[in-house]
């Protein structure tokens, strides 16, 4: 399973379009699970990721689930792990999960993935210098996109300075998922990680499973917490309203 995460507006949706082409030239099937921003106020959202991909819609050996964060935290959905599952179950070769637009605390990802490509773009420099201690942290493979847009290469030089004298030093791919151009030297840095897995990495398996179980025991928490929670917040406010109970009060007997 490859998560594919990074800040909004980096050309996640456009990469994974290309990756998926990569794949199936290789006559592998794809799974893809793409994560869309819910409203803070319908709870609906627009599944955009899913347009970008709409080439494939009559691929048989392609398979795109689009679903929205419900205001889930950390880039993923409640359901994303069950997602998951159920399409390794079905037989795909590759599984690509895709983010929402996350910062450099909503590394949650690296739970349940396998490998995770982090994508950033040109003009990001002060905002990967402020990730370090997050997003930056994550990554299996990091990829500078839109590699056409002035500064492409001070990015990546950039990157490499970030990992210099580390304990790691990931792959560093300059990548137009718009042109195509860099793509394939991309999927063959995301098959090394991969390999990892398919040699026997047991870290690797357990770190995913770890992620999927913590994922699924957090969703199931928030779905009992919510269904009781409304009715007894409201009368928590009057006390509170009334000066009988303070917010820090209310709030602990809430999660009781």
């Amino acid at each position: 399973m490859v998560g594919v995460t990074g800040p909004p507006g980096t050309g996640k949706s456009t990469l994974v379009d290309r990756l998926i082409e990569s794949y199936r030239a290789l006559g592998l099937r794809v799974g893809v699970v793409a994560v869309d921003p819910s409203s803070p106020f319908t709870g609906g959202a627009l599944l955009g990721d899913r347009i970008r991909m709409t080439k494939h819609t009559g691929d048989r050996g392609v398979f795109i689930r689009s679903m929205a964060s419900r205001g889930w935290t950390g880039g993923l959905s409640r359901a994303t792990s069950q997602a998951i599952r159920l399409i390794d179950a079905a037989g795909f070769d590759v599984v690509l999960l895709e983010t929402v637009g996350i910062g450099q605390s909503d590394v949650e990802v690296v739970g349940v993935s396998h490998a995770v490509l982090v994508v950033l773009m040109p003009g990001l420099g002060d905002d990967v210098q402020a990730s370090k201690a997050g997003l930056m942290e994550v990554g299996d493979v990091y990829v500078v996109n839109k590699a056409d847009l002035e500064g492409a290469d001070a990015m990546v030089v950039n990157l490499l300075s970030l990992f210099r004298g580390g304990l790691r030093s990931p792959p560093v791919l300059k990548v137009s998922a718009l042109a195509g151009e860099g793509v394939e030297t991309l999927r063959k840095a995301i098959d090394q990680s991969r390999s990892k897995l398919a040699s026997g990495d047991q870290g690797l398996r357990l770190r995913s499973i770890r992620g999927m179980i913590v994922e699924t025991a957090r969703g199931a928490a928030m779905a009992r917490f919510a269904s009781v929670s409304e009715a007894k917040a409201g009368r928590l406010a009057e006390q509170v309203l009334a000066g009988r109970l303070s917010l820090e009060e209310a709030a602990a007997r809430l999660v009781r």
